[in-house]
């Protein structure tokens, strides 16, 4: 069945996302500079971060966007936290939660809140290296390419839906560091593209597939 996260919205209004982030918020920054360039038919509604000092929350002030921390430690359980990350995401009527960095594993109250609609962007070409440190597992393997994956988020780590992934070759002169840089300015053009691309519905989702559909409706 054709799928969309959208559905109506009687004041016209580009769909609110949510980004969720625990550090300096760079791909929330693409988000944004997306936006504004009329390359992402989207609002951001609310940046929230579980950290208090997290930099990209000043990101998005200075962009004009609503920015709160709530600290994951104040709370007694990872399902207390996720209530309240979402009593501040349903406040402002989100429609899809991106993950921009959000240091996390998110519960299935969270899922079940946000079925099919929650996105990651991951460093690697999933389903290769998973979890922490994906570039310098890719270089330590001597992988010949490397990349960067947008995908759904679901209760098996860095195992969701494909949405949108692109490579990067992985040079001899190389370090981890110099790949880890390559690879985020790719983060950087295929989160927007992937937000816009869920966003836009037409899409089906069968098994690990994400596929989407001709506007004919052929496959």
């Amino acid at each position: 069945m054709e799928r969309s996260v959208v559905g109506s919205d009687p004041t016209g209004q580009p769909p609110g996302i949510g980004v969720l982030i625990s550090g300096r918020g760079s791909n929330l920054q693409a988000l944004i500079e997306a936006i504004a360039a009329g390359r992402l038919r989207a609002r951001i509604a609310v940046v929230i971060a579980n950290r208090p000092d997290a930099q990209g929350l000043e990101r998005a002030r200075r962009a004009g966007i609503e920015a709160i921390a709530i600290p994951h430690r104040d709370f007694p359980s990872r399902a207390a936290f996720e209530d309240a990350l979402l009593r501040e995401l349903r406040a402002r009527d989100v429609r899809l939660v991106c993950l921009a960095g959000f240091m996390r594993l998110v519960g299935e109250t969270f899922l079940a809140a946000f079925p099919n609609a929650i996105l990651n962007i991951h460093p690697s070409l999933l389903p290769a290296f998973p979890g922490v440190d994906a570039q310098k597992q890719a270089w330590e393997h001597g992988t010949k390419v490397a990349g960067a994956t947008v995908h759904f988020v679901t209760g098996e780590l860095d195992r969701g839906p494909i949405v949108l992934q692109r490579a990067v070759a992985v040079k001899d002169e190389d370090t981890p560091e110099t790949l880890a840089a390559r690879i985020l300015d790719i983060e950087h053009e295929i989160y927007p593209e992937a937000v816009e691309l869920v966003l836009a519905g037409g899409w089906t989702i069968d098994g690990r597939r994400f596929t989407r559909t001709p506007p004919d409706g052929r496959r």
